[in-house]
Protein backbone atom coordinates (compact mmCIF):
# COMPACT_ATOMS: atom_id res chain seq x y z
CA UNK A 1 0.00 0.00 0.00
CA UNK A 2 3.26 2.40 1.31
CA UNK A 3 4.21 1.57 -2.58
CA UNK A 4 0.89 2.27 -4.23
CA UNK A 5 0.77 6.33 -2.12
CA UNK A 6 4.03 7.12 -3.33
CA UNK A 7 3.84 6.16 -6.96
CA UNK A 8 0.60 8.14 -6.91
CA UNK A 9 2.62 10.82 -5.19
CA UNK A 10 4.85 10.92 -8.26
CA UNK A 11 3.12 10.96 -10.99
CA UNK A 12 1.16 13.81 -9.15
CA UNK A 13 4.59 15.29 -8.48
CA UNK A 14 5.29 14.98 -12.73
CA UNK A 15 1.92 16.56 -13.19
CA UNK A 16 2.82 19.60 -11.42
CA UNK A 17 6.26 19.91 -12.91
CA UNK A 18 4.95 20.08 -16.62
CA UNK A 19 6.03 23.60 -17.89
CA UNK A 20 3.66 25.97 -19.72
CA UNK A 21 5.89 28.78 -21.10
CA UNK A 22 5.34 32.13 -19.40
CA UNK A 23 1.98 33.85 -19.14
CA UNK A 24 1.38 36.17 -22.11
CA UNK A 25 1.13 38.93 -19.54
CA UNK A 26 4.59 38.03 -17.61
CA UNK A 27 3.04 37.83 -14.14
CA UNK A 28 3.46 33.96 -13.07
CA UNK A 29 1.55 34.17 -9.97
CA UNK A 30 -1.67 34.89 -11.91
CA UNK A 31 -3.52 31.24 -12.14
CA UNK A 32 -4.34 29.57 -15.51
CA UNK A 33 -7.80 29.96 -15.96
CA UNK A 34 -9.81 27.75 -18.40
CA UNK A 35 -11.57 29.41 -20.86
CA UNK A 36 -15.60 29.15 -19.87
CA UNK A 37 -17.49 27.67 -23.04
CA UNK A 38 -19.49 24.60 -21.83
CA UNK A 39 -19.25 23.36 -25.51
CA UNK A 40 -15.69 23.25 -25.04
CA UNK A 41 -15.47 21.09 -22.71
CA UNK A 42 -16.39 18.12 -24.64
CA UNK A 43 -15.87 14.29 -22.79
CA UNK A 44 -13.28 12.85 -24.71
CA UNK A 45 -14.10 9.39 -23.40
CA UNK A 46 -17.50 9.31 -24.22
CA UNK A 47 -18.21 7.06 -27.11
CA UNK A 48 -20.32 9.88 -29.41
CA UNK A 49 -21.14 13.15 -29.24
CA UNK A 50 -24.99 14.01 -29.49
CA UNK A 51 -24.79 15.10 -33.05
CA UNK A 52 -23.44 11.47 -33.84
CA UNK A 53 -25.95 10.09 -31.85
CA UNK A 54 -28.52 12.07 -34.11
CA UNK A 55 -26.80 10.94 -37.52
CA UNK A 56 -26.41 7.60 -36.24
CA UNK A 57 -30.13 7.15 -35.63
CA UNK A 58 -31.27 9.02 -38.62
CA UNK A 59 -29.44 6.69 -40.40
CA UNK A 60 -30.96 3.28 -38.56
CA UNK A 61 -34.39 5.29 -39.41
CA UNK A 62 -33.52 5.86 -42.67
CA UNK A 63 -32.17 2.04 -43.07
CA UNK A 64 -35.50 0.81 -41.23
CA UNK A 65 -37.69 2.91 -43.86
CA UNK A 66 -36.20 1.16 -47.06
CA UNK A 67 -36.52 -2.39 -45.68
CA UNK A 68 -39.94 -1.46 -45.16
CA UNK A 69 -40.89 -0.38 -48.16
CA UNK A 70 -38.88 -2.83 -50.06
CA UNK A 71 -40.93 -5.53 -47.92
CA UNK A 72 -44.17 -3.90 -49.03
CA UNK A 73 -43.18 -3.40 -52.95
CA UNK A 74 -42.60 -7.58 -52.47
CA UNK A 75 -45.81 -7.91 -50.73
CA UNK A 76 -47.22 -5.54 -53.68
CA UNK A 77 -45.68 -7.29 -56.64
CA UNK A 78 -46.51 -10.92 -55.50
CA UNK A 79 -50.13 -9.44 -55.32
CA UNK A 80 -50.25 -7.63 -58.40
CA UNK A 81 -48.57 -11.29 -60.37
CA UNK A 82 -51.52 -12.50 -58.55
CA UNK A 83 -53.88 -10.39 -60.13
CA UNK A 84 -52.27 -11.09 -63.32
CA UNK A 85 -52.62 -14.44 -63.91
CA UNK A 86 -55.99 -14.34 -62.58
CA UNK A 87 -56.87 -11.58 -65.08
CA UNK A 88 -55.03 -14.02 -67.91
CA UNK A 89 -56.79 -17.23 -67.03
CA UNK A 90 -60.18 -15.48 -67.29
CA UNK A 91 -59.29 -13.52 -70.66
CA UNK A 92 -58.41 -17.10 -72.11
CA UNK A 93 -61.46 -18.84 -70.80
CA UNK A 94 -63.87 -15.95 -72.21
CA UNK A 95 -61.63 -16.21 -75.73
CA UNK A 96 -62.60 -20.19 -75.73
CA UNK A 97 -65.86 -20.24 -74.80
CA UNK A 98 -66.43 -17.07 -77.43
CA UNK A 99 -65.03 -19.55 -80.40
CA UNK A 100 -66.77 -22.65 -78.99
CA UNK A 101 -69.90 -20.28 -79.54
CA UNK A 102 -68.69 -19.65 -83.19
CA UNK A 103 -68.01 -22.75 -84.09
CA UNK A 104 -71.43 -24.06 -83.00
CA UNK A 105 -72.47 -21.31 -85.95
CA UNK A 106 -69.58 -21.56 -88.21
CA UNK A 107 -67.31 -24.83 -89.67
CA UNK A 108 -64.55 -25.48 -87.62
CA UNK A 109 -61.88 -24.51 -90.21
CA UNK A 110 -63.33 -21.12 -90.98
CA UNK A 111 -63.10 -20.43 -87.48
CA UNK A 112 -59.57 -21.56 -87.57
CA UNK A 113 -58.97 -18.82 -89.76
CA UNK A 114 -60.71 -16.66 -88.04
CA UNK A 115 -58.40 -17.56 -84.99
CA UNK A 116 -55.29 -17.12 -86.67
CA UNK A 117 -56.35 -13.93 -87.80
CA UNK A 118 -57.25 -12.46 -84.60
CA UNK A 119 -54.05 -13.42 -83.05
CA UNK A 120 -52.20 -11.96 -86.57
CA UNK A 121 -54.07 -8.46 -85.31
CA UNK A 122 -53.59 -8.15 -81.97
CA UNK A 123 -49.57 -9.20 -82.40
CA UNK A 124 -49.25 -6.32 -84.98
CA UNK A 125 -51.07 -4.02 -82.16
CA UNK A 126 -48.38 -5.09 -79.48
CA UNK A 127 -45.80 -3.88 -81.64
Amino acid sequence: MNEKVIAKAAEEQKEETKTKGLNVSGRPWKADKEPFNPRGRVVKNKALTSWEMKKQKRLEDLQFKTRVKELKQEKEDVRQARINSLRERREKKEEKERYERLAVKMHAKKVERLRRREKRNKALKER
